[in-house]
C-alpha cells in the first residue's frame, strides 16, 4: 500500500491521518509497553490487562492506528486497489481481534467488563 506504483499524484491532505495513526501508536505503546503485548493474537503469560490512555476509550489501538495509517495511504496515492487493501486490512484485524479478545477473556476475569464499556476499534463507532 505505501509503494507510489500507479498512484496519482500525492494528496496532502493525506499528511493528517498519517500524523493521527502515528500519535495514537505512539500513545498505545507509551501506555501498553512492549513486553505486555503480543504481536500473535495470545495474551503474554504474566501480561495485564490495560485500561489506561487510548485503551479507556477502544480495546484495539494499534489495530485502529494501523487501519488509519493505511486509510492515509489511500488518502494520499488515491488508486482504488489500496481501498481494497484497506477493506482487507479492516477484515484481518476484525478476525484478530474477535480471537484475540476471546483469550483475553479467559485469561482477565475484568476483561468482559472492560469490553462492554469500550469500542473494540474505534471510539463511539466500532
Amino acid at each position: 500500500m505505501a509503494l507510489p506504483w500507479l498512484a496519482k499524484p500525492w494528496n496532502g491532505i493525506a499528511w493528517v491521518p498519517l500524523a493521527g495513526a502515528v500519535a495514537l501508536g505512539l500513545w498505545a505503546l507509551a501506555v501498553n509497553r512492549p513486553g505486555n503485548f503480543n504481536v500473535r493474537p495470545d495474551p503474554k503469560p504474566g501480561g495485564h490487562l490495560v485500561v489506561a490512555g487510548p485503551y479507556r476509550f477502544i480495546r484495539h489501538p494499534m489495530y485502529a492506528a494501523a487501519l488509519l495509517f493505511a486509510a492515509g495511504l489511500c488518502v494520499g496515492y488515491g488508486t482504488p486497489w489500496r481501498w481494497i487493501a484497506l477493506a482487507a486490512l479492516a477484515a484481518v484485524l476484525h478476525v484478530k481481534a474477535r480471537v484475540e479478545e476471546r483469550a483475553m477473556a479467559k485469561v482477565h476475569a475484568d476483561y468482559a467488563a472492560y469490553a462492554r464499556r469500550t469500542k473494540r476499534i474505534f471510539p463511539f463507532v466500532w
